[in-house]
């Protein structure tokens, strides 16, 4: 049964290192949550560390701007594992080929599709037309705010093809400030249900897990599945993927589940437990915001 905390230090003595979302958790998209920070960082004062783990398509250092520019403070956190990360280190070793049909906005095909080096032998992905690539990259929808249903056509022939979608960012929607977006997860999502073939590598998936634990160890920690706590507002993303590692879990009922579990400060006891039994999902705690 899950248990409803008032704060993180209520339980965070139990663990060493945290695995905290972004999105809905220390920021809401345009601004950081204080209380949220302030509750990292007094983790931290206290000797735990604090990676963020995030289904952002962004490679972890335009991240780190972007949490500058949002005003995160640097001292709120440890290290960072993206899903854009993860993605992009199967993508240039070819997961969907090096000529790909990119799908996403502008500003992240540039970042994204970076020339990498990797054993010192830099390697580049070309961008050409759908019906020259040998794969499709996306890091999300062209117009987050259209149906990714408009997609379809070009999906379609993707399928036929027998070509691969490489996902950047898991997540199906993201809530920016007030507004709603679709994510690259959706799109994703409608090339399953088409029957073509897709390929994730963020939350809930084990690849962005593997990062995360290698960011760890880079710090010179070393911490067992026991001494970590994910911490999450998605429900099929943070906690699932928490699940499925065998990770204690600390659900922000706050963020995309707020109406579901009819949140202000404190979700309803009786609708949190009415969503997760809908949800089938198990999370150890759960709390209105992260504080």
């Amino acid at each position: 049964m899950t248990q409803i905390i008032s704060s993180l230090a209520d339980i965070s003595d139990r663990y060493d290192a945290l695995f905290v979302d972004l999105w809905g958790c220390v920021h809401n998209g345009v601004k950081a949550f204080p209380a949220a920070c302030d509750a990292l960082i007094a983790y931290r004062q206290r000797g735990g560390t604090v990676i963020l783990v995030t289904n952002s398509p962004r490679p972890r250092g335009s991240v780190e701007k972007q949490l500058d520019g949002f005003g995160v403070p640097r001292d709120a956190w440890d290290a960072i594992a993206t899903s854009g990360d993860s993605a992009r280190a199967a993508a240039f070793e070819g997961a969907v080929g090096h000529k790909v049909y990119f799908i996403g906005l502008e500003e992240e095909k540039d970042s994204f599709l970076k020339p990498l080096t990797i054993q010192d032998k830099p390697i580049h992905i070309e961008t050409v037309p759908l019906d020259q690539a040998e794969g499709i990259v996306c890091t999300g929808p062209f117009d987050p705010l259209a149906d990714p249903d408009d997609l379809r056509p070009d999906l379609l022939y993707a399928k036929t093809k027998g070509l691969k979608l490489l996902c950047a960012n898991p997540d199906i929607v993201v809530d920016r400030g007030e507004r709603r977006e679709w994510c690259a997860g959706a799109v994703a999502q409608l090339y399953t249900e088409m029957g073509g073939e897709s390929l994730y590598f963020g939350k809930p998936h084990p690849p962005i897990y593997d990062l995360a634990r290698r960011r760890l160890q880079a710090l010179g920690k070393s911490v067992g599945p026991e001494g970590i706590l994910a911490i999450g507002d998605g429900i099929a993303t943070d906690i699932q993927g928490a699940m499925g590692e065998d990770i204690d879990s600390l659900f922000i009922t706050g963020g995309l589940a707020a109406s579901e579990t009819q949140t202000k400060d404190q979700p309803d006891e009786a609708a949190l437990n009415t969503y997760l039994e809908k949800e089938k999902s198990n999370p150890t705690f759960a709390i209105g915001f992260l504080r």
